[in-house]
């Protein structure tokens, strides 16, 4: 793998957000299912985001956090933001991140149908009564098909949207320096964006506008929260964990009014991501135009970019031709927690290898290979 050069764009200061950072690098969220079984984030994983902002990333954005004590839980071992004591041990990660010279945003996530390990309750539930594509991810715990959800009421609605905004409360108590809504990858507020996942007949189902009505809710309500000042983005993709081909079935249109209702309802950045696949593979919609870029002139917010980001020509492209503000990096970021210092300089970068998720992708998985691969290297 080539190695970056201390001119690359991705090294330039930015003021992102609010936020003002080093580069432009950020740590992608990625899920570890590492926390306690009562959702409480274990020194284990404070050493983990800390390693991050020690090797240089400018901002690091959590693993999707569960929000409720009903049926946002996605994982066993998923992180919570529901408790005192977690807070309190997030605020300790914030601490050391902050120590270290980094920036920390806690991603804000409700699995609702794709829930494989959910310590509050037995079911699952979704925009629905539809069956997940795929089967359960074994590197999270899981195996076999989906169960059928139960359709949601208007009551689990509210209940989900306040879920969003009471986490986002604790979120600034521990210190974080802002939240992402997790609002891709297919768990709920990408189902309810799905056409094919929501068959509703009321304000939150139909054509694009309602679909993506919940997410500008869960955003709205957040921001009225905790008022202007506070950092709150919203990742989207097209493609999901259980279905790496979808794309919005109107294309640049759908895009439009999706992210305009998001800046409409106090959205501070967006965070496009690449389920599974490279920015390139997924970036195009009509024409020449790139879904990051279309992002970036609807709303005029600052755009995250995330997708084989470690591909050093690609993350230039990226920046120098207006395609996103921002790269976030995921196998890159885990190959090479130092990958901002390395850019610096001019050393190559590791490449990453699958077999730090397996069998699971928990940091204890990640540790042991890591010292096989430099016992066999």
């Amino acid at each position: 793998m080539s190695a970056f050069t201390p001119d690359h764009p991705a090294l330039r200061p930015f003021r992102f957000a609010g936020l003002d950072l080093p580069n432009r690098l950020a740590v992608a969220p990625m899920t570890r299912v590492s926390a306690a079984p009562d959702g409480t984030p274990t020194s284990e994983m404070a050493d983990y985001y800390t390693e991050f902002a020690e090797g240089g990333f400018g901002l690091v954005i959590t693993e999707g956090t569960y929000t409720d004590t009903v049926y946002s839980q996605g994982y066993r071992n998923q992180p919570g933001i529901v408790s005192d004591a977690h807070v309190a041990a997030w605020r300790e990660i914030t601490r050391r991140v902050h120590a270290a010279g980094g920036r920390i945003l806690l991603q804000l996530m409700h699995a609702g149908a794709l829930s494989q390990g959910n310590r509050y309750r037995d079911e699952t539930a979704g925009p629905s009564a539809v069956p997940p594509r795929g089967e359960m991810m074994p590197e999270y715990g899981g195996s076999g098909r989906w169960p059928i959800p139960r359709e949601m009421s208007t009551a689990d609605i509210e209940t989900a949207i306040a879920g969003f905004t009471a986490s986002a409360v604790r979120a600034r108590e521990a210190g974080f320096d802002g939240v992402e809504v997790h609002a891709a990858n297919g768990y709920l507020l990408d189902q309810f964006l799905t056409d094919y996942t929501n068959r509703r007949t009321d304000s939150y189902g139909g054509d694009v506008a309602n679909r993506v009505r919940l997410t500008a809710e869960v955003v709205a309500g957040i921001r009225a929260e905790l008022g202007p000042g506070f950092c709150v983005g919203v990742r989207l993709s097209q493609g999901k964990v259980n279905d790496f081909t979808h794309r919005w079935a109107g294309g640049a249109q759908d895009a439009k009014i999706i992210f305009s209702a998001l800046a409409d309802s106090g959205a501070t950045y967006l965070h496009v991501a690449s389920e599974g696949r490279d920015w390139i593979e997924t970036a195009r919609l009509d024409g020449d135009v790139t879904i990051t870029a279309l992002a970036r002139e609807v709303t005029g917010l600052p755009v995250l970019a995330n997708g084989g980001m470690h591909d050093l020509a690609q993350a230039a492209r990226v920046l120098a031709d207006g395609h996103a503000d921002m790269l976030s990096v995921a196998r890159g970021a885990l190959a090479n927690p130092d990958l901002p210092r390395r850019l610096a300089q001019g050393l190559p970068l590791d490449r990453f290898d699958h077999g730090m998720l397996e069998p699971m992708a928990t940091l204890g998985n990640a540790r042991r290979w890591s010292r096989t691969a430099r016992a066999m290297s």
